[in-house]
Parts: structure tokens; C-alpha cells; sequence
């Protein structure tokens, strides 16, 4: 019997996220195929041009967006913003600042400071 390494792959939709990129405005080739762990380690080492612009200007699946603006994907919805943004799209939310991101950014950072409390507080018990 031979140890055969067999290879990993994954699915089109887990390599984009793994990857940060919103799986729609990756290239066909790359959506149509499986990607092995060794293919997404190469892109994460060298990114490949379609993804590093993909990553500079989006469109952005929404956690990228979420973690962009400073608020919870939730926050995102509560916004009214279910679909992908550009890089410029998210610029422009950030200058226009309307209410609901202001509050949602408020909400966030609350929760980040609670995190943080109890981080605190469990590791002095520790």
C-alpha cells in the first residue's frame, strides 16, 4: 500500500471567501472549477491581477464591506445595503456618513469596547 497524498480542493464560493473577494466578479475559469489548497495558497502568496483589483475596487462581498464602513454585517442590513459596493461606492458612503452608518458605527464600537471588557476581566481571572 502506498501513501498516496490525495489533493484538497474546495469549492469556487469557500476559495472566495477565504480570499475576501465577492465570488460573482471573480472569473469564469475560477467559478467554473475547483481550487486546491495549493492554487489558494499561491493566490494568497501571489495574488494573480484579476484579484488584487478585485480586492483594490471590489465589488466587495459584505463582510469586506462591513469590516470598511466599521459595522456589523446586521448593520449593513439595518442600512438598507444588501448588495456588493465598490471601493468607491464604500468611499462614499464613508463622506456622506449618513445617520444609519453613524449609529451602526456607535453600535460597533460599543460592542468591540464590551469584547474587550470581558477579555480583560476573563483573563485577570486566568
Amino acid at each position: 500500500m502506498s501513501s498516496r497524498k490525495t489533493t484538497q480542493t474546495m469549492k469556487p464560493a469557500t476559495a472566495a471567501k477565504k480570499l475576501g473577494v465577492y465570488l460573482e466578479a471573480t472569473p469564469a475559469e475560477f467559478r467554473e472549477g475547483l481550487v486546491s489548497r495549493d492554487e489558494l495558497n499561491a493566490m494568497q502568496t501571489d495574488p494573480p491581477e484579476w484579484l488584487r483589483d478585485l480586492r483594490r475596487n471590489g465589488p466587495h462581498p459584505r463582510q469586506v464591506v462591513a469590516a470598511r464602513l466599521g459595522v456589523s454585517i446586521g448593520g449593513l442590513a439595518r442600512g438598507g445595503i444588501v448588495d456588493p459596493l465598490t471601493t468607491e461606492q464604500i468611499n462614499a458612503l464613508k463622506a456622506e456618513s449618513p445617520e444609519w452608518l453613524v449609529r451602526e458605527q456607535a453600535v460597533q464600537a460599543e460592542v468591540r469596547k464590551e469584547v474587550a471588557r470581558v477579555k480583560d476581566k476573563n483573563a485577570g481571572h486566568g
